[in-house]
């Protein structure tokens, strides 16, 4: 799933080497790290988060047949 993310989040900003994912398992979840630059922050969150919720929509639907649920944070 991290590949995903990265390559969505990579086509979203001008600066593609910035970008970092790192997946973080836990017991009961996995959790998606996603780091960029801090100028492209805007581009990868969104106005009023829409870029950022339609990247969390695809990683569920990528994992829906998973049981362990995944979530990203844009950090």
């Amino acid at each position: 799933m991290g590949d995903l993310v990265s390559y969505v989040a990579r086509s979203l900003v001008d600066n593609p080497d910035a970008v970092e994912v790192r997946e973080v398992e836990g017991p009961e979840s996995t959790i998606i790290e996603l780091r960029v630059a801090p100028d492209d922050m805007g581009k990868v969150i969104g106005k009023q988060g829409r870029i950022a919720k339609a990247i969390r929509s695809v990683v569920k639907a990528a994992t829906a047949r998973n049981a362990k649920p995944v979530f990203v944070e844009i950090l």
